[in-house]
């Protein structure tokens, strides 16, 4: 999806603030860390790790709040050459430098993931841990077509826009150094020496660079980390090549279990979490996303663990695998009657499977998604239900796309009945600036329209049972 960007006359403005900031160049690295989550009732934190990759070949940790707010979308900026205004005054909170302005160098940024996206396994263990916790088989096979294994997922969750031919899996390769020789003194794993060794010891059998260049590489590791599995970025040379490869870091609890994995690898793939709406600091509460909550609601698999959901509309449009003639965009406050939404899983749709309702008055970062969802599949067979789901986005927020919940005050995880709205029901968005109305079912998905605020007369958006207000 191509996304509009900051114009060059503000780089070159950047470049000439003197005194009062500082511009620097170089490539975004953004890395999110995900702890072991699924039906705790606590808060999950999760880590979201923002680094400038300069020019020079030199590391700046960014404070991740300051980089969101000087970014129109921060995420689509993922692994792209970028300008960054330094904040003069305060240099650095915690050791982080602050953000202003981030400006792409590109006049527009093209998030498109397509074709074959060949991956690497390497399976590497700690030089003080003989452990084997999953068989190299095993890790081949993830990769597989058959449904619940890797390949499988990503061209059914794409649309066939991707694959995963030629990914290969290798090891157990042995690290140069102990598990506590990559955990810093605040109990952090150092995700670069963990990239560079384990990278390092598969040099010998892996070419890096074939086909120009893997898409990226999921490091396993028989030990835990530092509570978290890690996805995202990392730049770096291997094989002659420099790019931001996408790269994850997996402990044995997130690579027994293929949801987590596919999460970690969406992160690779540039997608940030998404969320549900009560409002708390947990991004996993989200079931109708793989990149919010994995685990709830998931398929079971004999052999990998929890199976994958499908992503939300909105993290596949970040990709640019829905169709524009999948895709209908409105302005709140329009009309358009008797939509036929298709469930979102399902390819080779002929109707729509994606409805963007832009806000008159906000910026373009901000609007509504609304899809539909129905069970079925070797992927969604377990979902809460039957419904049309929708999702306010905000892609300055740290979890852009949250699913909106009728009830008050919205549920802890989204997969009650506040967040499915089913044949007829009317959802109506916050101020009354447009409604939903779903009408009725259809064999592959439901009948919708999208009304403009409630008129004092006849309403063709009428729902004859349940009206939802947020």
């Amino acid at each position: 999806m191509k996304r509009s960007a900051k114009s060059f006359a503000t780089l070159l403005f950047l470049c000439s603030t003197g005194a009062q900031a500082e511009t620097t160049l170089g490539r975004l690295e953004l890395r999110w860390g995900d702890p072991a989550v699924s039906n705790s009732p606590q808060v999950a934190e999760h880590r979201l790790l923002v680094t400038l990759v300069t020019d020079q070949g030199l590391r700046v940790a960014i404070d991740p709040n300051s980089a969101l707010a000087g970014a129109e979308d921060l995420y689509s900026l993922a692994g792209k050459r970028v300008a960054i205004e330094f904040s003069a005054s305060p240099p650095k909170t915690n050791g982080l430098r602050m953000a202003g302005a981030i400006v792409p160098l590109n006049s527009a940024i093209d998030e498109k993931i397509s074709g074959t996206t060949t991956w690497v396994t390497l399976m590497c263990k700690f030089q003080d841990n003989s452990n084997e916790p999953k068989s190299l088989a095993f890790f081949q096979s993830q990769y597989g077509t058959a449904p619940g294994q890797l390949d499988h997922y990503w061209r059914q969750v794409s649309y066939n826009k991707i694959d995963l031919i030629g990914s290969k899996a290798y090891g157990w390769l042995y690290l140069p150094r102990p598990r506590s020789a990559y955990i810093r003194a605040n109990g952090s794993a150092n995700l670069d020496q963990l990239f560079y060794d384990c990278t390092n010891a598969a040099n010998s059998a892996v070419n890096f660079a074939a086909n120009g260049g893997v898409q990226g590489i999921n490091m396993m590791f028989n030990s835990d980390l530092d509570g978290y599995a890690w996805g995202g970025g990392k730049c770096a040379t291997l094989d002659g090549i420099y790019k931001c490869w996408s790269t994850t870091w997996n402990p044995p609890w997130s690579f027994n279990n293929l949801a987590p994995l596919a999460h970690e690898m969406g992160h690779g793939y540039g997608l940030p979490h998404a969320n549900n709406s009560d409002g708390d600091r947990d991004p996993y509460d989200n079931p109708w996303d793989v990149m919010s909550d994995p685990w709830n609601n998931a398929v079971s698999d004999s052999t990998y663990g929890r199976r994958p959901k499908h992503l939300s509309t909105y993290s596949r449009a970040r990709l640019a695998w829905v169709d524009s003639a999948r895709r209908i965009t409105l302005a709140a406050g329009s009309y358009r009657l008797n939509i036929g939404l298709d469930r979102a899983s399902l390819s080779g749709s002929g109707n729509a499977q994606m409805i963007l309702v832009t806000l008159p008055g906000q910026p373009s970062s901000r609007y509504y998604t609304i899809e539909a969802r129905k069970r079925g599949g070797e992927y969604e067979s377990n979902l809460a239900g039957d419904a049309v789901i929708i999702h306010r986005v905000d892609t300055q927020a740290s979890t852009p796309a949250f699913s909106v919940d009728a009830d008050i005050p919205p549920a802890n995880r989204s997969n009650n009945e506040g967040s499915m709205f089913k044949p007829g029901e009317i959802w109506t968005a916050p101020d009354g600036a447009f409604r939903v109305h779903v009408q009725a079912a259809t064999p592959e998905g439901f009948l919708v329209s999208v009304c403009g605020p409630k008129p004092t007369g006849s309403d063709p958006c009428f729902a004859s049972r349940i009206t939802r207000m947020k």
